[in-house]
């Protein structure tokens, strides 16, 4: 879908086939955005999930920065939009190449077969066989004593039955979804839509004239971005979550209120948005950014983490498009 959308898009000759393309493109993301860090955290081992699922955060970091980079490249060329929504098809192909060798998660075949979908002895052996690639060098009864820990737990918590989608808004299960759900939309309405897709707006209203100037001081923040997840990847398991969130929203209060005031009080000083852009990019990226996704993919249980990150997702976009779509008339 990242494929088609990119190419359709670029190719486009009216704007009704765009917003197909576009379509396209979206409900490509919505799925990678589902289906990544479920897949991590049911892939990982226990001690650095915590680093992997940040990492994810990371190279999506990396993916804006290289979009900021190509936007600047093509920002004053004749039709230079359909070079940047074809830029990222040969990223698309690099991602379908790799995902050809990606083996299945053991938990979800193993959870599958417990729930009638297969053979469990034919099942337990491809969920060793996946396990065995997972971990690369691990003993085989290393594996296989971790394939019984994980059929014994999917036993225990699924008793062998397909849980309802009504069940997860009952019980434990319900504040394991206030908390996930909670945690996304404050994630967005917080205004990080706002900062990403309007950045080059914001940096014109505090002084930098052309479009291209902006887009280049945009490139500066994809850079501090991808900086400040780096520093989140490698504190996330030795600081916990808590206090990285604690912390970095309190940075992203102080922030907003610096931006807001440039707006209506230091209207003649330019600096002030630009200081206040960097210090809510820096915060966001140590706190909601990547401990959002690693929360929701932690909350759930097991039986039940499929349909809480779905909704969790649905949630996360929905409050995206609600902040992007107020942000200009807001303006």
């Amino acid at each position: 879908m990242y494929l088609i959308g990119a190419l359709l898009t670029a190719v486009t000759p009216n704007f009704l086939i765009m917003v197909v393309g576009r379509f396209l493109y979206g409900i490509g993301i919505g799925l990678a955005m589902h289906a990544a860090p479920m897949y991590i955290a049911e892939t990982a081992p226990s001690q650095i999930r915590g680093m992997l699922i940040s990492l994810k955060e990371f190279f999506i970091v990396l993916g804006m920065l290289l979009g900021y980079i190509v936007g600047n490249l093509f920002v004053e060329v004749i039709s230079g939009w359909r070079y940047m929504y074809a830029a990222s098809a040969p990223i698309c192909v690099i991602m379908g190449i790799g995902m050809c060798w990606l083996p299945c998660s053991p938990r979800w075949l193993l959870l599958c077969a417990t729930q009638g979908k297969g053979d469990l002895r034919e099942t337990k052996e491809n969920a060793t066989r996946c396990l065995c690639r997972l971990r690369g060098q691990a003993s085989p009864d290393l594996v296989s004593e971790q394939v019984n820990l994980i059929l014994e737990e999917l036993s225990y918590v699924g008793e062998e039955k397909k849980a309802g989608f009504s069940e997860i808004f009952q019980g434990k299960c319900l504040k394991a979804m206030i908390i996930g759900c909670g945690l996304v939309f404050f994630q967005q309405v917080t205004g990080q839509p706002s900062v990403l897709y309007y950045a080059a707006t914001i940096f014109q209203s505090a002084g930098f004239s052309g479009a291209s100037d902006a887009t280049r001081v945009s490139i500066l923040l994809g850079l501090l971005k991808l900086i400040m997840t780096g520093v989140a990847v490698l504190v996330v398991d030795k600081l916990g979550r808590r206090p990285l969130l604690i912390g970095g929203v309190s940075g992203i209060a102080v922030s907003l209120f610096l931006l807001s005031s440039y707006y209506t009080l230091f209207t003649g000083a330019p600096y002030v948005a630009v200081i206040a852009l960097l210090l809510y990019v820096g915060c966001y990226q140590l706190s909601f950014g990547p401990i959002g996704w690693l929360m929701i993919s932690e909350v759930f249980p097991l039986k039940l983490r499929g349909r809480g990150l779905s909704v969790a997702v649905l949630v996360n976009f929905a409050s995206n498009a609600l902040v992007t779509f107020a942000f200009s008339p807001l303006e």
